[in-house]
Protein backbone atom coordinates (compact mmCIF):
# COMPACT_ATOMS: atom_id res chain seq x y z
CA UNK A 1 0.00 0.00 0.00
CA UNK A 2 0.85 3.73 -1.13
CA UNK A 3 -0.06 7.24 -1.16
CA UNK A 4 -1.51 8.21 -3.96
CA UNK A 5 0.67 11.03 -4.66
CA UNK A 6 3.65 8.08 -5.11
CA UNK A 7 1.63 6.10 -8.26
CA UNK A 8 2.93 5.89 -11.37
CA UNK A 9 1.35 8.50 -14.14
CA UNK A 10 -0.94 6.55 -16.22
CA UNK A 11 -1.39 3.58 -13.73
CA UNK A 12 -4.94 2.07 -13.01
CA UNK A 13 -4.94 1.21 -9.10
CA UNK A 14 -7.20 0.18 -6.98
CA UNK A 15 -7.87 2.70 -3.61
CA UNK A 16 -7.59 0.40 -0.52
CA UNK A 17 -8.14 3.07 1.85
CA UNK A 18 -9.07 6.61 2.45
CA UNK A 19 -7.63 8.19 5.96
CA UNK A 20 -8.13 11.41 7.46
CA UNK A 21 -10.97 13.12 9.69
CA UNK A 22 -14.21 12.14 9.18
CA UNK A 23 -14.86 15.57 7.35
CA UNK A 24 -11.94 14.83 5.29
CA UNK A 25 -12.97 11.14 4.10
CA UNK A 26 -16.86 12.41 3.51
CA UNK A 27 -15.32 14.60 0.81
CA UNK A 28 -13.22 12.74 -0.68
CA UNK A 29 -16.07 9.73 -0.66
CA UNK A 30 -18.03 12.07 -2.16
CA UNK A 31 -15.52 13.17 -5.32
CA UNK A 32 -15.65 9.29 -5.77
CA UNK A 33 -12.69 8.06 -3.87
CA UNK A 34 -14.13 4.48 -2.28
CA UNK A 35 -12.23 2.02 -1.30
CA UNK A 36 -12.16 -0.67 -4.34
CA UNK A 37 -12.51 1.90 -6.52
CA UNK A 38 -10.41 2.57 -9.40
CA UNK A 39 -8.15 5.39 -9.87
CA UNK A 40 -5.51 6.49 -12.09
CA UNK A 41 -2.91 9.41 -12.15
CA UNK A 42 -3.03 11.51 -14.68
CA UNK A 43 -0.64 14.43 -14.11
CA UNK A 44 0.74 16.37 -11.25
CA UNK A 45 0.60 20.30 -11.80
CA UNK A 46 2.27 22.99 -9.69
CA UNK A 47 1.45 20.54 -5.77
CA UNK A 48 -1.58 19.28 -7.09
CA UNK A 49 -2.93 15.92 -8.71
CA UNK A 50 -5.19 15.60 -11.75
CA UNK A 51 -6.29 11.63 -11.16
CA UNK A 52 -9.35 10.09 -13.41
CA UNK A 53 -11.96 8.35 -11.10
CA UNK A 54 -15.51 7.23 -12.49
CA UNK A 55 -14.71 8.31 -15.46
CA UNK A 56 -13.90 12.13 -14.35
CA UNK A 57 -11.10 14.04 -13.92
CA UNK A 58 -10.28 15.92 -10.73
CA UNK A 59 -8.17 17.72 -9.34
CA UNK A 60 -6.91 17.03 -5.48
CA UNK A 61 -4.14 18.64 -3.88
CA UNK A 62 -0.65 16.68 -2.67
CA UNK A 63 -1.95 16.83 0.70
CA UNK A 64 -5.26 15.12 -0.35
CA UNK A 65 -3.41 12.58 -2.58
CA UNK A 66 -1.47 11.28 0.69
CA UNK A 67 -4.41 10.26 2.58
CA UNK A 68 -5.74 8.01 -0.42
CA UNK A 69 -4.09 4.86 -0.39
CA UNK A 70 -3.36 2.32 -3.27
Amino acid sequence: MMPLMLADTGEVNIIKKVGGSPEVKKHLENLGFVAGGEVSVISRIGGNVIVNVKGARIAISEEMSRRIMV
